[in-house]
């Protein structure tokens, strides 16, 4: 069964608009895993628009010590420091996450909403992949549905990639829904076939995901933004629960 990881950024994103510690991101982390997640997904950038490093210090504390809950930490590998900001690569190598999804976002994006380009940077990722590895963490790229980029990847020494779903998830119930989806398979099976895992994230919600679920050996799904909305209207662990049946 295709695993579920919460990612939650917008809990954190709450939690900052006053002061304190209000909502609570560890707290809904516990709440999340006790109904039924299979992994945490957090995303901090420098800007610490959400989630902070210390978030991530202490969400490594809650789920490092459950086998069977992972932990995972996206974002861009170049991020480097700033103000208390230690820089993403710093960050991950203490706190030693179980996956680090490398992504090429910059601050000025308002979300993640590409893959990388690996003619440009596919040399510099293949040594930060090959460090990170060392230390027993295996390595992720948020990766476009694209035939030559995913040999890329593999070529750089990826463990697996995320898709990118942002656009299949834009086309679905219009006509190119199909089409898109048909990329998204391609991709994964040709990943598969190059020996690295397929993972899948961004905008995946209750009505697209059983969907792309559908592809076979998809190992993990990271939702945020639309779990967070289904959580408004059902309660946190109403959704989990949802999410994970439609992903049995």
């Amino acid at each position: 069964m295709t695993a579920l990881s919460i990612n939650l950024n917008k809990i954190s994103l709450l939690r900052n608009s006053r002061e304190g510690n209000y909502p609570s991101v560890v707290s809904h982390a516990q709440l999340c895993i006790d109904n039924g997640a299979d992994g945490i997904t957090v995303h901090p950038r420098p800007d610490q628009r959400h989630i902070r490093p210390s978030d991530v210090k202490n969400l490594a504390k809650l789920v490092t010590p459950i086998p069977h809950v992972e932990f995972n930490i996206e974002g861009n590998p170049f991020a480097s420091e700033i103000a208390d900001y230690p820089g993403f690569l710093e960050l991950v190598r203490e706190v030693e996450p179980d996956q680090c999804t490398l992504v090429p976002d910059t601050d000025s994006q308002l979300t993640s909403d590409h893959g990388f380009d690996l003619t440009s940077s596919g040399d510099a990722l293949a040594s930060i992949i090959e460090g990170l590895k060392a230390q027993g963490i295996r390595v992720s790229l948020f990766m476009d549905p694209d035939l030559n980029q995913i040999r890329l990847a593999a070529q750089a020494g990826a463990d697996r990639i995320e898709l990118y779903t942002g656009p299949f998830a834009a086309a679905w119930g219009g006509s190119d829904q199909e089409s898109l989806f048909q990329e998204h398979l391609k991709a994964a099976e040709l990943a598969t076939a190059l020996g690295m895992g397929v993972n899948a994230g961004h905008d995946l919600n209750l009505h697209n995901l059983a969907k792309f679920a559908s592809i076979p050996n998809l190992l993990e799904v990271s939702i945020g933004h639309a779990f967070i909305v289904d959580s408004l209207t059902s309660g946190m662990a109403a959704t989990v629960r949802a999410y994970k049946n439609l992903l049995a």
